[in-house]
């Protein structure tokens, strides 16, 4: 006769079950997709056996997020060759995880590298790494979507916390929530309010800042005025809506009206577009970056008593380490335009105070001012220009882009491409820095991420074709007399009506105003502002920072929100990607936390 099968084992008492852990990822985009990846290379060191679900929160496809997401115009590009995108982290990025190499935009899809790509296309590639993250998971941890939105986070420091999504009426439970929220939007200012409310007053149209992809444009009427105030990345998708989005086209260096555009008056602080993108590649001996201002100068730059101002304590290091960039190309480069020897010069510029005695050195070493870089001229281009009329104006505004043009494709300048890669060493190091100001950032912007050199050729078009006109400088916005007027000081004493206005560029990513409930929750739970608004986050793993400077041990924030931003959570091949190195100090920080958790602590 058989045996009798064994008893079953009694059931294990619940406080002896191994505990899965939990982790919230608020952000599904870029950013959301780096730290998944990260947890995937750092967790056979940092995190083996334990179970753990990570809840990823968004609204938007995954991978791609809101910004790159399938649902938009194809007419929209990038504004980086396919060759210069990468999600993946390589050799130079400095963190304690290991490198993880992958294909970049161009290898991927099988593109030509100097093409740029249309955001759909990016948002593939998005989509495809996202899905690559989240199987290079080691089989213990298990990633489960939630399409909603995050409307709060609630708990105290000890304890897990709660995360409250839209239409449902349980929260998440989690060990630790990191904010990965990507651009957002805001409440209008003051200022905006009451445009937006003589808009209303007077059947007006009023475009608040947004990204343009998700702005109604269809209130903007063939023919009509419009004043943009903007002269950024977002002034030139709003163009190529208004007019390829219409029906225009581009023959040549001519545009082709379809007769459905409105007519553009646009301006802003600079009164010019961002420079361009730079269109070819390096060759040769690479400025041995940084010098002037790496990790010792942030860390003494961090020590100080009182706190930092940026124009007095850190520019004089930026502009010097700008400067040693540019000129260690020029005279390894293109010696035959100096007047000494480069070691010479280096000896010198080292020691040179900054002002009159480096000014002079400089202009004794290289004779030709083309070839001297002055941060302030590329910053600010039309300060103390002025016009004597609109016309003029729109002359001279198409030989400055014109020249910025032909500029940023000659190798024969390829100093700019050095100062590039300076700038890109420079934001590295100042995220680690607390109290950099907004000011860097939109400096950085006009000199590194311009536009595509197609996207001027084609407003030069415009220009042309009388759809885009330039406003100038100092571009300021009243609403009198029943319209919106807008006048600038590059054409003194002269002013242009319309009843549209369109502010072109993205809402400011504060705490106060921003819409998102979840960042206002945080701002009224006690979490640590800038003075610009930023949330502020410990730079070493991006623990979120009360206001008295305390890190919260459950909580981290990433991106544009945080004043830890960087310039993308993307970047360019070989050039230390900082929202890697993030990516890679808060994957890290977590898988600790999380590891080292006692089973009373996530039961």
């Amino acid at each position: 006769m058989p045996s009798e099968p064994p008893a079953p084992s009694p059931a294990p008492h619940p406080a002896s079950r191994p505990a899965r852990r939990s982790l919230v990822i608020v952000g599904a985009g870029p950013r959301g997709t780096g730290l998944i990846e990260r947890i995937a290379a750092n967790a056979p060191e940092l995190y083996a056996g334990s179970a753990l679900d990570i809840h990823l929160v968004d609204p938007y496809p995954p991978g791609a997020g809101r910004i790159w997401r399938a649902a938009q115009s194809p007419l929209l590009w990038m504004n980086s060759h396919a060759e210069d995108v990468t999600v993946f982290t390589d050799e130079t990025v400095r963190m304690a995880g290991p490198v993880r190499p992958g294909p970049t935009l161009h290898e991927w899809a099988g593109l030509d590298g100097r093409v740029f790509a249309d955001r759909r296309i990016q948002g593939a590639y998005l989509r495809w790494a996202h899905e690559q993250a989240v199987a290079a998971l080691p089989p213990e941890i298990t990633v489960h979507r939630h399409p909603r939105r995050a409307l709060r986070v609630s708990g105290s420091r000890e304890e897990r916390q709660q995360v409250w999504l839209e239409g449902r009426p349980r929260p998440l439970r989690a060990d630790l929530v990191v904010l990965a929220l990507g651009h957002l939007d805001a409440e209008p200012d003051e200022e905006q309010s009451a445009l937006a409310a003589y808009a209303r007053e007077h059947g007006l149209v009023h475009l608040p800042p947004d990204f343009t992809a998700d702005s109604d444009l269809s209130a903007l009427g063939a023919g009509e005025p419009v004043l943009v105030r903007g002269f950024g990345l977002a002034f030139v998708d709003l163009t190529v809506l208004l007019t390829e989005g219409r029906g225009g086209r581009y023959e040549g260096d001519v545009y082709v009206p379809s007769g459905r555009e409105p007519v553009l008056y646009v301006g802003s602080r600079r009164g010019v577009p961002y420079h361009s993108k730079i269109g070819y590649d390096w060759t040769g001996e690479r400025p041995p970056l940084p010098r002037f201002l790496g990790p010792a100068e942030i860390d003494a730059l961090a020590a100080r008593s009182g706190g930092l101002d940026f124009r007095r304590d850190v520019w004089p290091l930026v502009e010097k380490e700008l400067g040693f960039a540019h000129y260690h190309r020029l005279f390894t480069a293109h010696a035959e335009r100096t007047a000494i020897a480069w070691t010479d010069f280096e000896e010198k510029y080292a020691a040179a105070a900054a002002g009159p005695e480096r000014e002079a050195l400089v202009a004794s070493a290289v004779p030709d001012p083309r070839d001297r870089l002055d941060l302030a001229a590329l910053d600010r281009p039309l300060e103390g220009v002025t016009y004597g009329s609109f016309e003029e104006l729109q002359e001279g505004l198409r030989g400055y882009v014109e020249g910025d043009l032909n500029r940023r494709h000659d190798p024969a300048y390829s100093p700019d491409l050095a100062v590039f890669l300076g700038l890109l060493s420079v934001y590295g190091q100042l995220v680690r820095l607390e109290g950099v100001g907004s000011w860097w950032h939109g400096f950085f912007s006009c000199l590194a991420s311009g536009p595509p050199g197609p996207r001027l050729r084609q407003l030069l078009a415009l220009s042309r074709a009388g759809v885009v006109n330039f406003v100038g400088a100092d571009m300021t916005v009243r609403a009198e007399d029943g319209v919106f007027r807008a006048s600038g000081a590059t054409v003194p004493g002269r002013s242009v009506e319309a009843r549209a206005l369109v502010e072109a560029r993205l809402p400011e990513p504060t705490l106060r105003r921003a819409l998102d409930p979840l960042l206002r929750g945080l701002h009224a739970d006690g979490a640590g502002e800038t003075a610009d608004g930023l949330l502020r986050v410990d730079r070493a793993d991006g623990r979120v920072l009360d206001r008295s400077g305390r890190p919260h041990p459950r909580r981290f924030a990433l991106g544009p929100h945080t004043d830890g931003r960087t310039p993308g959570a993307f970047t360019r091949p070989h050039t230390g990607g900082p929202a890697f190195r993030q990516n890679d100090a808060t994957a890290r920080a977590a898988l600790v936390f999380l590891r080292d958790l006692g089973a009373d602590a996530v039961g």
